[in-house]
C-alpha cells in the first residue's frame, strides 16, 4: 500500500484525537483503533449519491480527514493500514466473505477489508469498518477465546479454509465474516469497491446505512431506523425517524455526518426514506 507523507500521519492523529507518542505496539494499536472508530463514522452515503469513492489517499484525506464524513471498510481500513504503515507496524491487508444475517448455505464472494499486524505479542486483526458491530479494539488471532472488548464480545474460530469471526449479540453467537491470509493489493480492493459501487444488486445502492462507536455505546442508522444500544449489546433508544430534518439533525449530531446540500441529495434521501 502507498505510504502517506507525514502531513497526511499529523492530520489523521488530530482527527481521531490522538495524543502523545505512537510506537508500533499493541498498546498504541488498541488506543488507534478505539479513538478511530469513536472519530470516524462508517457510512454509505458516497454510492447511495453517486459520488465517486476513491481508495487513494488524497481522496482518503479529503473525504474521511478533512470533511465531517466516513466511509465503509475500504476507506476505514485503507488509511488505518496506511498510517500503521508509516508509524512502523507490520501490515497485511486481507479480504473476507460477509456471513453475517446471510443464510448458512451461503457463500459469497470476497467484499470486505480487514487487516493482520504483526507484533511481538503474536498476531492481531484490526477492523474499523464493518459498520454496525465494528471492532473498537484489536482481535488476537486465537481460536475459541472470547474477546472482551469496549462495545462487546468476539471470537475467532478455525475454518476448513481460514478463520471466522463472530460476535455476541444479545445471548447468542453470530458469525461476521471469513477469511484467510492471504495477501491482498490495493487493486484487488479497487475492484471489489468498484463492484459494490455499480452492482444492482449491492446493499449500498439502495440502503441507509451509518454507524459510530462512542464512549456512551454503540449508535447505527439503518434506513429509517436509529438504535444506540449499549456495551453490551442492550437497546438503550430505537426509533423511526419521522423525515429529511431528523434525518439530517441525527447524522450531524450522532455519527459527525454532514452531506452536501443539494436539490438531488434530498430527493434522493427522501427517497429511500419513503422506501424504508
Amino acid at each position: 500500500m502507498p505510504a502517506p507523507s507525514s502531513d497526511f500521519r499529523v492530520r489523521y492523529l488530530q482527527r481521531i484525537g490522538y495524543e502523545g507518542q505512537a510506537p508500533a505496539t499493541l498498546a498504541t494499536l488498541q488506543k488507534l483503533l478505539a479513538l478511530h472508530t469513536a472519530s470516524l463514522p462508517f457510512e454509505n452515503f458516497s454510492p447511495l449519491l453517486g459520488e465517486p469513492v476513491s481508495l487513494q489517499l488524497p481522496a482518503l484525506q479529503a473525504k474521511l480527514l478533512d470533511s465531517p464524513r466516513g466511509g465503509w471498510c475500504f476507506e476505514h481500513n485503507m488509511l488505518l493500514c496506511s498510517v500503521l504503515q508509516q508509524l512502523g507496524f507490520e501490515v497485511t491487508p486481507l479480504a473476507a466473505r460477509v456471513l453475517w444475517k446471510q443464510s448458512s448455505d451461503v457463500r459469497p464472494a470476497r467484499s470486505h477489508m480487514l487487516l493482520q499486524v504483526r507484533l511481538p505479542e503474536g498476531l492481531f486483526l484490526a477492523d474499523a469498518g464493518f459498520g454496525a458491530v465494528t471492532l473498537s479494539a484489536p482481535l488476537a488471532l486465537q481460536i475459541d477465546s472470547v474477546q472482551q472488548t469496549l462495545h462487546g464480545a468476539y471470537r475467532l474460530s478455525a475454518e476448513p479454509d481460514g478463520y471466522s469471526v463472530w460476535a455476541l449479540l444479545g445471548d447468542d453467537w453470530s458469525v461476521l465474516y471469513q477469511f484467510d491470509l492471504q495477501p491482498q493489493q490495493l487493486a484487488d480492493f479497487d475492484v471489489l469497491c468498484w463492484y459494490l459501487c455499480h452492482h444492482p444488486q449491492s446493499r449500498f445502492l439502495n440502503t441507509i446505512t451509518a454507524a459510530r462507536l462512542r464512549a456512551d455505546g454503540r449508535h447505527t442508522l439503518r434506513d429509517g431506523r436509529y438504535t444506540w444500544r449499549d456495551e453490551d449489546g442492550s437497546v438503550i433508544t430505537q426509533r423511526t425517524l419521522s423525515g429529511m430534518a431528523d434525518l439530517l439533525h441525527v447524522l450531524q449530531h450522532t455519527f459527525g455526518i454532514v452531506l452536501p446540500e443539494s436539490a438531488a441529495t434530498n430527493a434522493r434521501l427522501q427517497q429511500l426514506l419513503q422506501q424504508a
